[in-house]
């Protein structure tokens, strides 16, 4: 199996589109509320973004993180 390139990858993931955007600012607030970290906030925000610009949902991505 072809390992994919660099270009490749990288042509699959797209800019986060603003209900993307609007969906993970309200995510984010939550875990403010609860209690977490900026230095904790940042790094699962990164992580939820990666995953949203290959498409995924907020749901998908927080349960993606998750395992």
């Amino acid at each position: 199996m072809e390992k994919p390139t660099m270009a490749k990858a990288t042509a699959t993931r797209g800019k986060m589109s603003d209900a993307q955007k609007s969906a993970l600012t309200k995510h984010m607030e939550k875990h403010k509320k609860k209690g977490m970290s900026a230095s904790e906030m940042k790094s699962h925000r990164m992580k939820m973004m990666s995953r949203m610009r290959r498409g995924m949902s907020v749901s998908q991505a927080h349960k993606d993180l998750s395992k």
